[in-house]
This record gives structure tokens, sequence and C-alpha cells, in this order.
């Protein structure tokens, strides 16, 4: 998809999508998806498939065992989340590495799997949920890529992502939210994941969805998963805020939040 021309102005560059994860995306639009291609293909780019082995033996996943080979990890963990961890790897390897953005990496494992998971037990997308959390942060490596020397100081200043906004939009004229959104279009990602990147900033800091946001369901897990994260303490709260914005029953969407933050809870006690 093409970039926001207003965006190409800036001389901003975001990022080609790999040519494994295009291939990745259109093996998972099939209605019947070949496992056997899909962990073949990953495992094809050995960088990639032994940060994917990284990834999935890692405690986040808490699997019992060793696993070998991709083709174990979509038998172990399934399609979606093996899927997740591929892109999530690509998406990294497109940035250099920084230490000032390795908080924005490890939220964004912990917020897909999150999301994916709620999603698949809410009805919603799984995909695209899975897809919006590691993506949501990622306009930040972009202005990071862009501004090295600068920006880190940015992510040092700001307590929270709404004043980060502020000073990117003065500094840059762009701020992360708008740049992920952009990047998630030019890979491919789903609207409902491109909306979500979008007006995540804005949906958590108000707890109120614009007029404009149609696709509601991932922004809402979004919100949920960010509340869950950083802030547990007022997850009831935001749930009886943003659920009814995107109808779902807030009910069930504590439930699932509660039950998927237990799971990865036990993943990583079982991985100590």
């Amino acid at each position: 998809m093409p970039v926001d021309p207003q965006l190409r102005n800036l001389d901003i560059e975001i990022p080609t999508q790999p040519e494994v994860l295009v291939k990745l995306s259109l093996l998972m639009a099939e209605e019947d998806i070949d496992l056997q291609a899909m962990s073949a293909l990953v495992e094809k780019d050995m960088a990639l498939a032994a940060a994917v082995m990284k990834a999935v033996n890692s405690s986040l996943y808490g699997l019992r065992g060793r696993v070998q080979t991709v083709h174990q990890a979509l038998t172990y963990l399934g399609m979606r989340e093996v899927a997740a961890i591929t892109f999530e790897m690509g998406l990294r390897a497109a940035f250099p590495a920084a230490t000032e953005l390795e908080n924005v990496w490890t939220r964004a494992s912990q917020r897909g799997l999150l999301m994916g998971r709620m999603g698949q037990m809410l009805g919603v997308d799984p995909w695209a949920a899975h897809s919006a959390g590691l993506f949501e942060e990622c306009g930040k490596a972009v202005l990071y890529r862009h501004a090295p020397t600068h920006y880190p100081a940015m992510l040092r200043a700001a307590t929270r992502d709404a004043e980060l906004v502020e000073l990117e939009r003065t500094a840059f004229g762009v701020s992360h939210d708008a740049l992920g959104a952009a990047l998630c279009e030019s890979w491919g990602l789903a609207p409902a994941a491109v909306a979500s990147v979008r007006h995540h900033v804005e949906v958590q800091s108000s707890l109120t969805m614009p007029e404009s946001l149609t696709r509601r369901s991932v922004s809402a897990i979004s919100t949920i998963a960010w509340a869950l994260l950083l802030h547990p303490d007022q997850l009831d709260e935001v749930a009886s805020q943003i659920a009814p914005q995107a109808q779902l029953d807030e009910t069930l969407v504590l439930r699932a939040a509660r039950r998927v933050s237990e799971q990865l809870e036990a993943a990583k006690e079982h991985g100590r």
C-alpha cells in the first residue's frame, strides 16, 4: 500500500516489508493455510528462524521441553502465534539494534500475545489483534532511526505517550502513532490493526474513541491490554468505559483479560 504523501514530504523513511514477511502474509491470507509451507518459508531465512526459535523457547510461552524446529513451534503454539513471532522478528530486523528500543520490543511481544489471545476469546479477528499489539509502538523505532541523536532524549523526557506525541509533532511535524499506522498500511496489515495503531494514544489517554474510528473492537482490546500491562488497578474502570464503545460485553472483556494475564504469568513461572 502507498505511504501517505504528507509523510513522504517529511523525509522520514518507512522501511519496506521484508520479502519473507510478504510471502508469509500471502500464506496467512489463504483459506486453508499450509503449515508445512509456512515452516519451510521461515526456516529458509536462517537468522530469522534462529530468532523465532529463541523467542518460542522464552519464558513468555512457557512450553514444556525445548522446541527445535519451526514446524514443532507451529504444532505447539499454532499458526497465528508463530506467524506473529516471525513478524515481530522481521519488524525488529528492519531497525538498528538500540538499547533505547528494547523496552518497546519487550512490550510489543507481551501486548501482541495478550491481544491475540483476547481477540480469540472474544470472537475478534485474533491475527488483526495480535499484529496491532506488535506494531503499536513501531513508529517510535521509525523516529529513532530518523533521528538517533535527538529522539532518545524525547523518549526519556516524556512520562506518557500523550506527552511524547506533542514533542514529536513539534520536532518532526508527525508523531509515532501516525508513522506506525503508515508502516502498518505499507506492510499490508488488516484495516482494524491500522486503525488501532493510528488512534491508540488518543484512545488510551482519553478513554474515548473518536467518531472517525469505525473499526473499534481491536482498538478496545488494545486499550484493555494497555491498562492490564501498565495500570492494572484501573482495569475495571477502563473496561467499563471502553467495552460499550466497541459493542463488547464488559464482563466478557474483563474475564478474557484476566484469563490471558493468568496464562502469561503461569508461563513465566514455568519458564523460571
